[in-house]
């Protein structure tokens, strides 16, 4: 028996497989299962939830932008007034209230509905039933940003460098510059909704301040809308008015235009103050690339949004 001939064969078999492992990478089979294994390998960070995120918050700019372009929307806001008035009594206040929701989530102004509240249901009733409205809708806006919205809203705080000392003043006064940012109108109130969900206040801290912050404005509104003879002045003007029922509709907006202005003064300068206290007036670079305030979508909810804050601007306003 050739022993060394045997022994040999075990050297001359490994580089026969070695040699056959060389052509198989060259055959297209294995080139396509390895291109579909690197794939899958990329794909691995996709999770359905993210995906659900991206097609929701689509559909929800789709949606929105063809309310804005195609519908009439104070002709369908005027018209729900009065299927209101004619057909719910009782139920009317409610249902306002509850209309104020889709409104604020897709950045509707609501004013057709302050004013029509107040027109329908009088000052009491119908100023209970907008500022709550308003607050719903308010919060509806907010828990959309907290969850399916937040990457968008993160993506888009660039256009508004004066958040981003509110962000760092929220994390230690939410409740206070909550309540001062609903008196003072730095930023519009469907966009201020948005903006404000992807800091840390708490939720009930952002209703409650809501709710008390929007009072002045909305008392004003719904005056207004008590003082008008039809619907159709909600949309289209007043006419018809008398002499008297100006005189006094004027008087009426002037005090209540200087107490908002006194109102907002006021809390124009406590925000001022809060922010310098909480370092939110210096030592911010908006410039810079590391915007204190942007954060990971994937980071979990309950952690602070805002990491860090650069220390080479002078001045935030």
């Amino acid at each position: 028996m050739n022993v060394v001939g045997l022994r040999a064969r075990p050297s001359s078999l490994k580089q026969d497989l070695m040699g056959n492992e060389d052509d198989e990478d060259s055959r297209p089979w294995r080139r396509r299962l390895l291109s579909a294994m690197k794939l899958k390998v990329s794909l691995s960070g996709v999770t359905w939830s993210s995906v659900v995120r991206v097609v929701v918050v689509f559909v929800l700019v789709v949606m929105f932008g063809y309310a804005c372009y195609s519908l009439p929307v104070e002709k369908i806001l005027k018209d729900f007034l009065v299927w209101i008035k004619e057909e719910l009594g009782p139920w009317g206040p409610v249902v306002l209230a509850i209309a104020y929701i889709p409104l604020t989530v897709f950045v509707v102004p609501a004013s057709v509905l302050t004013l029509g509240g107040g027109y329908l249901f009088g000052l009491p009733v119908g100023f209970v039933a907008d500022s709550i409205g308003a607050t719903l809708g308010a919060t509806a806006a907010f828990l959309v940003g907290k969850t399916i919205g937040r990457s968008y809203v993160i993506s888009k705080l660039r256009k508004y460098p004066k958040f981003q000392a509110i962000a760092i003043a929220i994390q230690r006064s939410g409740f206070k510059i909550v309540l001062l940012l609903r008196f003072v109108p730095l930023l519009p109130f469907n966009v201020l909704n948005y903006l404000l969900s992807v800091t840390p206040v708490p939720l009930w801290e952002y209703m409650l301040a809501t709710w008390l912050g929007m009072m002045p404005i909305t008392f004003v509104f719904v005056y207004i809308g008590t003082t008008l003879k039809d619907l159709s002045d909600v949309t289209h003007g007043w006419h018809d008015i008398s002499k008297t029922r100006w005189i006094f509709m004027a008087s009426g907006l002037v005090t209540s235009v200087i107490l908002i202005a006194y109102i907002i003064r006021v809390a124009k300068a406590s925000l001022e103050k809060a922010l310098a206290e909480n370092g939110g007036m210096d030592g911010l670079d908006f410039e810079s690339p590391g915007l204190p305030i942007i954060a990971d979508s994937s980071l979990s909810l309950q952690r602070p949004l805002i990491d860090r804050a650069d220390t080479t601007a002078d001045d935030l306003v």
